[in-house]
């Protein structure tokens, strides 16, 4: 019955318009009897609760906001794709916007009260701002942060294990007995904390395998783009021992580096392998076709979303940083490396 009321549906059931709307809002508890009936009724009827009356009577809009550095990277546009299927789930919609990574911009939407009340969470990966800052913030939107930051428990973080996973993939290249290893994306300052933790992973890889951390092996990218992937991998080739392996701290770098390996008519992965991180489809299709470390971006998000809800109902646990699951796939940039040399 398409444009079914309460009205409709009491009547089927035999039962008050509150006692339906009790079981449909779940605002007041109703006997086992009672909800058996008026759930069958609203089945029947095909009802469909009209969410902008609901969210209006508990004071909210429906909304949450997903806010990251860029949204062409592709990272963040597959997780987008994650965490609107995720808030969908909720009953939720979702409104997204970016930063650029800039701090103040960051400031500002954790600031202006009148845009805080256009969204009843935020969903925010961070870059730039800091813990303090965040913490002082003037608004009080529930909020549940994603990847980039290093955090001491006060807000609610979902990300990978960073070290870890660098860890993995600088092993993985130490299995193939490639022994110059180079790092793509190293970021020695405040807000390059992603990147720092996976320059630790690299370098205890390499430490555990008894091999000696080269310097000049590791190259700084103020961000992780294709062009500047390219431009450090050629400034490696150049190098009077270029390297046999290079990890990649993402996907685009590491696409930018097959590209100017391609340039330079250096087999890939005879000559040099690859690995980068965040098992974005591109890489699917690159040539070769890329290995990388990819996190569960569909347990990301449903991580946060259903954190961020439990925030704004006011039934969330302690804020905790939540460690993602990540694994590697192993494709053409590696695969085949070891019959290679």
């Amino acid at each position: 019955m398409a444009g079914a009321t309460l009205r409709d549906v009491a009547r089927r059931a035999g039962v008050s318009i509150r006692t339906v709307s009790n079981v449909v809002n779940e605002s007041v508890p109703v006997s086992d009897e009672l909800r058996t009936r008026v759930e069958a009724a609203l089945k029947e009827l095909e009802y469909r609760p009209n969410l902008v009356a609901r969210n209006l009577r508990r004071g909210r809009t429906g909304m949450l906001a997903f806010v990251v550095p860029e949204l062409d990277v592709p990272y963040f546009a597959e997780l987008a794709r994650e965490v609107i299927t995720a808030a969908r789930e909720h009953g939720y919609v979702v409104m997204l916007d970016q930063t650029d990574g800039d701090a103040e911009r960051e400031r500002e939407l954790l600031g202006r009260e009148s845009r805080a009340t256009m969204f009843d969470g935020l969903l925010l990966s961070p870059l730039s701002i800091s813990e303090d800052e965040l913490r002082d913030r003037t608004n009080r939107v529930p909020v549940v942060l994603l990847g980039e930051h290093i955090f001491n428990g006060d807000f609610h973080h979902v990300a990978i294990d960073n070290v870890a996973a660098a860890r993995e993939a600088t092993e993985h290249l130490v299995s193939l007995g490639r022994r110059r290893i180079a790092a793509i994306g190293d970021q020695p300052y405040s807000t390059g904390e992603t990147a720092q933790l996976r320059t630790i992973g690299y370098r205890q890889a390499l430490e555990r395998a008894g091999l000696s951390v080269d310097e000049s092996l590791i190259v700084s990218t103020p961000h992780f783009h294709r062009r500047l992937g390219a431009e450090a991998m050629r400034h490696l080739l150049a190098l009077p021992e270029p390297p046999d392996a290079v990890f990649c701290y993402n996907d685009l770098l590491a696409i930018g580096a097959l590209h100017a390996l391609a340039d330079a008519g250096v087999r890939v992965p005879e000559d040099v392998a690859v690995i980068g991180v965040d098992g974005i489809q591109e890489g699917e299709y690159s040539s070769p076709t890329l290995t990388t470390i990819a996190p569960d971006k569909t347990q990301i998000a449903r991580t946060a979303v259903s954190t961020l809800v439990a925030s704004i109902e006011g039934t969330a646990p302690p804020p905790a940083d939540a460690k993602a699951p990540y694994q590697l796939l192993v494709r053409g940039s590696t695969r085949g490396a070891h019959e290679a040399r």
